[in-house]
C-alpha cells in the first residue's frame, strides 16, 4: 500500500498542476477549454491576489493528484463555504485512496474553520466520480442548474 501524503502545493508546483489540469480537460472531453499556462497558474494560486489554494497528493514521494479549492458564502447560513473546482487522481493511481484522502483533508479543514458547506460539481456523465462522491456521503442538488457568462458573451453583458 502506498504512504499516502497531503501538502498545500507551492509557485514550483505550477507546472505539474498545469499538466494535471490538462489531463483532467482530456478525461472530461474539454481539452480545448484549457487557456491558461504555468505563468497563469503561478499567478493565479500564488500570486498575491490569489484566492483560490491548491493541494498536491504523493504516494511515496510521487505526485499522483491535486485539487483546487476557493471559499465562497452562503447568505443563509451566514457562513463561508468551501468550492472544490478540481479533484484529480491519475488514472493509474485511482483506488489508491488518493480522491478520498484529498477529499477528507479538504473536509477537515472546512470543519475546523467552520464553514457550512463543502460543495463542487459533477459532470452528469462521470458516473465513477458520481459513484465516488455518493459513497463518501455527498448528495445532489439537483433543483439548482448551474449558468456561466464567460468570453464575448461575458465581455458584451458587461459593456
Amino acid at each position: 500500500m502506498a504512504l499516502l501524503n497531503i501538502r498545500p502545493a507551492t509557485v514550483t508546483d505550477a507546472g505539474l498542476i498545469l499538466r494535471f489540469i490538462r489531463e483532467l480537460a482530456i478525461y472530461e472531453k474539454a481539452e480545448q477549454s484549457v487557456q491558461t499556462d504555468e505563468i497563469g497558474i503561478a499567478e493565479s494560486l500564488f500570486g498575491a491576489d490569489a484566492t483560490a489554494r491548491a493541494l498536491v497528493c504523493e504516494a511515496n514521494g510521487e505526485a499522483i493528484g491535486y485539487a483546487v479549492y476557493f471559499y465562497n458564502y452562503s447568505t443563509w447560513l451566514g457562513r463561508k463555504g468551501i468550492y472544490l473546482e478540481d479533484l484529480y487522481v491519475s488514472p493509474e493511481k485511482r483506488g489508491s485512496g488518493a480522491g478520498k484522502a484529498l477529499l477528507k483533508y479538504i473536509a477537515r479543514q472546512a470543519v475546523a474553520e467552520g464553514c457550512g458547506r463543502f460543495e463542487w460539481s459533477v459532470l452528469d456523465w462521470n458516473t465513477p466520480a458520481i459513484d465516488f462522491y455518493t459513497a463518501a456521503g455527498a448528495r445532489p442538488q439537483d433543483e439548482w442548474t448551474v449558468y456561466r457568462l464567460e468570453g464575448e458573451a461575458l465581455k458584451a453583458f458587461a459593456g
